[in-house]
């Protein structure tokens, strides 16, 4: 996930598990209090969003959670979700009392559920997010909406458990200018254009994936499709002004699905989505849809060292293979706890490393 292209910001994801780490401990080495999905486990989500036409603000949004409850009795249950504003919350259909408050909500339950029986949690809202789903224009000045959420940020835009190991499966249906194009984790089930000049997207994962991992992408995106014979369909959404560099600059991305199929195992998802957007760490890993910072392809024009394979700068070659081999290592394979951060971003620099010794040679795999 780590930019490996620019010196300040290398080193910024290690730095932000070491301050998690330390934050989890105690400075007398005391016992380390870890987070446990001991309450209630999220299985399904389904993520309703309408964007106004100048991609500014969340018109209206609507997140219900499929939720299965493991600790008996339970009368209330703890959400993690940001400030958004809340127009209405229900469970099982019916209103129910809650508090929003300190980045949870706490929902206050009819009557107790016993272990293993399950609700389904509504929440609607609407505004602009404080962080993880990020509103700014693109490197060429037109509106984007990209969710960037590593490691605990989805929270503030999609009600969640959001801890790594609270794995499910998530529906996107997302309602935006039909002048951009939209994408998110897993298949694309289906886009249905209105009168008002919007379109409506649907895309739908049916993997269970980390709420870190859970985002959606919008924007006057140019769309590419590689032209090597994969497994998954492999796409590319750059903004327009990138589009000369698209197809060259991701070439390594086949090779590497290739790669890490045949060593590791079958590639998890349904497809994999190559984004140039928002994201703060330069790359991140998202469940079959990747996103890269928006300065990604600069390189190509800054005279730096070159893939003798790819013909591409080496920093853009080791960032495509990295964020690539995560979808095995972090996405696919989650660390259960947050001390365990270092084993994910550990095995896809080790992966990257190997894919960089296949195909160009001994010498820069030792570099």
């Amino acid at each position: 996930m780590k930019n490996r292209m620019l010196f300040p910001r290398r080193y910024t994801r290690f730095f932000v598990i070491v301050i998690i780490l330390l934050a989890t401990s105690t400075l007398s080495l005391g016992e380390r209090r870890e987070r446990l999905i001991d309450e209630w486990q999220p299985i399904h989500y389904e993520v309703s969003i309408t964007l106004d036409d100048k991609l500014s603000q969340v018109l209206s949004a609507r997140t219900e959670i499929t939720a299965r409850i493991l600790k008996e009795p339970t009368s209330q249950i703890n959400i993690d979700f940001g400030e958004m504003a809340i127009d209405s919350v229900t469970v099982n259909g019916r209103p129910v009392r809650f508090v929003q408050a300190r980045g949870k909500l706490v929902i206050t339950l009819a009557k107790a559920v016993k272990m293993n029986g399950q609700l389904r949690i509504a929440v609607a809202y609407h505004g602009r997010p404080k962080d993880g789903l990020i509103f700014s224009p693109d490197k060429d000045g037109s509106p984007s909406v990209t969710g960037d959420n590593w490691p605990d940020r989805v929270h503030h835009w999609i009600p969640t458990l959001d801890h790594p190991s609270a794995k499910a499966t998530v529906r996107f249906t997302i309602t935006a200018p039909a002048r951009d194009l939209v994408v998110a984790n897993g298949r694309l089930e289906s886009t249905t254009s209105s009168l008002n000049n919007s379109r409506t997207w649907v895309w739908n994962e049916t993997v269970p994936i980390s709420p870190y991992c859970m985002i959606m992408a919008v924007g006057d995106f140019a769309r590419f499709e590689s032209n090597e014979q994969n497994t998954i369909p492999l796409l590319y959404y750059v903004p327009k002004s990138d589009s000369p560099y698209a197809m060259q600059g991701f070439a390594p991305a086949a090779p590497s699905l290739k790669f890490f199929s045949e060593t590791v195992g079958a590639y998890p998802y349904e497809k994999l989505a190559l984004v140039v957007g928002a994201t703060r760490f330069g790359g991140m890993e998202n469940s079959s849809a990747i996103v890269f910072s928006s300065s990604l392809f600069k390189e190509f024009r800054n005279g730096q060292p070159r893939s003798r394979t790819y013909g591409i700068p080496t920093g853009v070659r080791d960032v495509v293979a990295h964020e690539i081999a995560h979808q095995w290592f972090g996405d696919s394979v989650t660390e259960a706890t947050w001390a365990d951060l270092w084993l994910s971003e550990g095995f896809a620099t080790y992966f990257d490393g190997l894919f960089i010794e296949k195909y160009e040679g001994k010498d820069d795999f030792r570099a």
